[in-house]
């Protein structure tokens, strides 16, 4: 009896040995792992994650101040011009895009001519 019980202390200690000598393998493998990903992640030259949330908030700020501005300019805009002003505007803009038609109607007609070197 005394013989079968040192067999199953050696083994039991064998037992506890291996899995410390495992779960230590198993730990500098995970150390070794991260070290090489964060070389690799280094190498890529990406943004942290505060970073990338701190240039978003500057990004939604800026397009807000853009959208204010804008109103701000329209209003602004608005207010300089006489109140005539705006129908002139109105009759200048028809007309300007009345000689903006003429002008690509006469390239256009202008296109289906044929070259004159082609009449001889």
């Amino acid at each position: 009896m005394s013989a079968n019980r040192r067999l199953f202390d050696d083994v039991s200690r064998l037992a506890t040995s291996a899995a410390g000598l495992v779960q230590g393998a198993g730990k500098e493998a995970e150390m070794l792992l991260r070290q090489r990903l964060e070389r690799l992640l280094d190498g890529m030259d990406l943004v942290t994650r505060e970073e990338f949330d701190a240039v978003k908030a500057m990004a939604a700020k800026a397009r807000t101040e853009n959208e204010a501005l804008k109103t701000r300019i329209a209003a602004l805009e608005e207010a300089i011009q006489p109140p005539n002003a705006k129908s002139k505007s109105k009759a200048a803009a028809t007309g300007a895009r009345k000689t903006v038609a003429k002008a690509k109607a006469k390239s256009a007609a202008g296109a289906k001519k044929p070259p004159k070197s082609a009449k001889k």
